[in-house]
């Protein structure tokens, strides 16, 4: 008797499923393989939904990165659209399937199965929530239902409602569309995964741009006219927000109910618990994408990441190890990301600050301001870097780059150290490409990696650009002109001393109190602090970031 066919389910398209799917297919030319999907598009390209929205994507086809018919013929998968799984009976390993379409159900047995159920947007429980003119935006039927409301919007305002990577993308898509925006935050920032004096750059971008920005100001409820369609938004404040398009983007929770009621185990972060091979707590059911737990690269402990790249990365994984047995494990994952909000690029890889405060990790960063590329060189720009690392071992935690142009490179140089267990050290030695219009001989990562070296050696401290300094001797060596134009935030009884003449003056200074040290980033404070230090100053400390990171970080300067 022929041996029978391994028979591979995947639950869910989109990127784990799909990868998922093509992986086993190349890797098993045998095995049958299914995959069902409850909406109507097995592969679209969801980051560039926005971007459609917005025009930059003209086509809609462009979406769809591959159809049914496409993998039904170049991989010979068997694809099910509308068609959705209902439960999951591990003892007989069928699975209970309804087709949307007949509105029939029906069961399919299977040897192994992977789900690839994705996220699903949090809607909060407000009262208007179900008014026409409010959206989420997850598939293309969302997708087709906000172009429709865009091109039929009487007002032309919108009110976006969260500034996480779809809220900011949105925002500015729908400038490009001509329409006045607001952007409401219930965190008392844009962009909360970022530390507060890095997300203010995009804030005062986004406000640049004639957005309207409510920061520490959440959705209280949804204003309706009298036909029932949305007309604008009351936020908890009281503040009232006209808008015809409103659009809800507070986050996504993670679709485990099959997994829950299959009696799969659930991990501390929410997500299907998986071990390197994405497997279940049943060896024969797989789980990728944002419903599934990874490792996470900063801490060690397992923890949903829900972002495209990882999703690839582990369907890919779990196709091969479902269809031979056999496969690389998932590699952590550090979250890495980036957004461009109109001029301005943000990102970020691993922990902030923030994150590494609340891990309990002893950890330090340095926050350094330098040119993207050569200064001398045409249309060099300032690119904020901070970086995060271990204050005891130098490991490399996490980076934040915020700038006009080179965020991403630096992000993806940082993200591949510390896949490697990189410490600033090693960022210290790299070997980069450099010609005077693609960066520095002193690219930002290695000024951020030396400012950390110098505090690891003992040589230089930092103090928090946002630290208050009321109690504390400060020294501005910026020139009069710089300081008169913008002074120290929150330091009106700055001494003044220009670098350049530090040395005849700091009898002015008294050496035995502590001292904060500023300039306009940190450069000329570098060097006054190895002055201050060696002339008998026993507490001397560098303002990170100096006089603009500290404008960006102090909320409410005096």
């Amino acid at each position: 008797m022929a041996e029978k066919s391994l028979t591979i389910v995947i639950v869910g398209g989109v990127a784990g499923g799909a990868s998922a799917a093509t992986r086993a297919r190349r890797m098993n030319e045998d095995a049958e393989i299914i995959v069902l999907e409850k909406d109507d598009y097995v592969s679209f390209a969801n980051c560039g939904l926005p971007y459609y929205l917005g025009g930059e994507i003209a086509e809609r086809s462009r979406l769809l990165v591959a159809t049914e018919d496409f993998l039904r013929q170049r991989f010979r998968l068997d694809v099910r659209t509308r068609h959705e799984v209902v439960s999951i009976d591990r003892s007989t390993k069928s699975l209970t399937i309804r087709d949307h379409a007949s509105g029939q159900t029906y069961h399919q047995a299977y040897d192994k199965v992977i789900l690839a159920p994705g996220a699903t947007p949090l809607i909060p429980p407000i009262p208007g929530r179900e008014a026409a003119g409010v959206f989420t935006l997850r598939n293309m039927a969302d997708t087709d239902r906000i172009h429709a409301a865009i091109a039929t919007s009487r007002t032309r305002r919108a009110a976006i409602i969260g500034s996480g990577y779809i809220g900011l993308e949105m925002v500015e898509q729908l400038v490009h569309r001509e329409f006045e925006v607001a952007l409401a935050e219930l965190q008392p920032q844009v962009l909360p995964l970022l530390d507060f004096e890095m997300a203010r750059v995009l804030e005062d971008e986004l406000r640049a741009h004639g957005v309207a920005v409510h920061t520490g100001d959440g959705i209280q409820r949804v204003l309706t006219d009298s036909t029932g369609a949305a007309c604008g938004v009351e936020l908890q404040s009281g503040t009232r927000i006209d808008a015809d398009l409103v659009i809800l983007g507070v986050g996504v929770r993670p679709e485990v109910q099959l997994a829950v009621d299959a009696g799969l185990k659930i991990g501390d972060s929410g997500g299907i618990a998986t071990n390197g091979w994405m497997q279940t707590s049943d060896p024969d059911i797989y789980a990728v994408g944002d419903a599934a737990e990874y490792p996470y690269g900063p801490t060690g402990d397992q923890q949903r990441v829900a972002l495209a790249g990882p999703a690839n990365r582990a369907g890919r994984l779990a196709g091969e190890h479902a269809a031979t047995g056999e496969s690389a494990p998932m590699s952590p994952v550090f979250g890495t990301s980036v957004v461009r909000v109109f001029g301005i690029t943000a990102g970020m890889t691993g922990f902030s600050a923030a994150m590494a405060v609340r891990s309990g990790r002893p950890s330090a960063s340095v926050t350094i301001v330098a040119n993207q590329h050569a200064g001398y060189y045409p249309g060099a720009t300032p690119l904020t870097l901070k970086l995060t690392y271990d204050a005891e071992s130098g490991q490399v935690l996490g980076a934040q780059a915020v700038g006009r142009d080179g965020v991403d490179k630096r992000l993806d140089v940082i993200a591949t150290a510390m896949a490697f267990h990189g410490t600033v050290r090693d960022l210290a030695g790299l070997d980069l490409a450099y010609a005077p219009p693609f960066g520095a001989a002193k690219d930002p990562i290695h000024q951020a990696a030396f400012a950390a070296c110098n505090e690891l050696d003992g040589i230089e401290q930092f103090i928090e650009s946002d630290a208050d300094l009321t109690d504390k001797q400060v020294v501005d060596v910026r020139t009069a002109a710089e300081v008169q134009k913008a002074p120290l935030a929150g330091a009106a009884h700055a001494v003044n001393i220009p670098l350049d003449e530090l040395r005849e003056q700091r009898q002015r200074l008294d050496p035995t109190i502590e001292t904060v040290v500023s300039c306009g980033v940190g450069v000329r404070a570098h060097v006054a602090v190895c002055i201050l230090r060696q002339s008998g100053f026993v507490d001397v400390k560098n303002l990170a970031g100096g006089a603009l990171v500290r404008s960006r970080a102090i909320r409410n300067p005096a």
